[in-house]
């Protein structure tokens, strides 16, 4: 159950108390955090595992799908310009199809895969990459905080975390926001919000497309 009181709910990034629900439908509540600037939905709405996977398992991206390889390029190639040879990483929330890890490993960097449902290898989380790969996946986290924490813990001193979700562009353009509609997607974070986050966790914030991506590289003193 969503943590009330006074009829406010606490932020499910930095658990400060907000009553600006700013947004609702048939299907879920959306509350907007003014400290972080996160947008969310309260876990009373959230779905099941099984009601969540049963949504992943209609994606049908792949490594066979050009459209979908040139999607994740726009993560790929600012990536590779601040990879050095010899580095290895991780692609964490890989989904059912797959992809990323075969650009990057073309490219010369090998890359474990992490997905809670489709490749649940907890020994991958167990250990430090020189980069951790992440699209389309903050979005579904159902806790932002210590899900970002995981991420933080899985990346070397000196190393990148390379994000691709789509940024919203504040309360008031948000009922009319596409990216809302999915029933998977629970945490919605503008430029302020990845900068409260990347505070948080001794990241830089290095490269942008100010849409989606985002690369950090982890601070050696985090």
């Amino acid at each position: 159950m969503s943590i009330k009181k006074n009829d406010q709910m606490r932020c499910t990034l930095c658990f400060e108390l907000t009553h600006n629900k700013i947004y609702n439908n048939d299907f879920r509540a959306f509350y907007h955090c003014l400290n972080c600037d996160l947008i969310f939905v309260p876990f009373d709405y959230h779905l099941n595992a099984g009601e969540e996977k049963n949504q992943y398992d209609f994606h049908q991206n792949g490594p066979y799908d050009e459209g979908y390889k040139q999607f994740l390029m726009q993560l790929v190639r600012p990536l590779l310009d601040h990879l050095d040879p010899g580095m290895q990483g991780l692609d964490f929330g890989s989904g059912p199809g797959p992809t990323l890890h075969l650009l990057l490993e073309e490219a010369g960097y090998p890359t474990e895969v992490y997905d809670p449902y489709y490749a649940p290898n907890e020994q991958c989380l167990k250990q430090q990459y020189d980069f951790v790969t992440s699209t389309e996946v903050v979005e579904h986290f159902s806790v932002p905080c210590t899900s970002w924490q995981q991420l933080g813990k899985l990346i070397k001193e000196n190393g990148y975390l390379a994000i691709m979700t789509l940024l919203h562009q504040g309360a008031d353009n948000f009922s009319s926001w596409w990216y809302k509609n999915d029933l998977t997607h629970v945490a919605f974070y503008s430029r302020q919000t990845v900068n409260w986050i990347a505070k948080r966790l001794g990241l830089e914030l290095i490269y942008s497309d100010e849409k989606r991506v985002m690369i950090f590289r982890k601070s050696s003193e985090a």
